[in-house]
């Protein structure tokens, strides 16, 4: 078996409050410097043999109809190594 990684991350346009949130407690907490915060999520996908071409277009697939929003969200797939 490979895994496969989504990364998924509003997209740039988007308010995000809970990184918003975040970024705003790291200075109260001693963490200077710290301008922004996005939040986002990472799947990890099992998949059967090797990644090939078929393999990824069905994980981007994936990604494209349940795991990520695309009219907010901006996701990328790779290959765990």
């Amino acid at each position: 078996m490979a895994r496969v990684v989504v990364d998924v991350m509003l997209k740039p346009e988007i308010l995000d409050p809970q990184g918003q949130a975040i970024a705003g407690a790291c200075s109260r907490l001693g963490f200077e410097g710290i301008e922004q915060v996005r939040q986002g999520k990472r799947f990890e996908v099992e998949v059967e043999g090797e990644v090939d071409e078929a393999a990824l277009a069905g994980v981007r697939r994936l990604a494209e109809t349940v795991l990520a929003n695309t009219v907010i969200e901006d996701f990328s797939v790779r290959v765990d190594s």
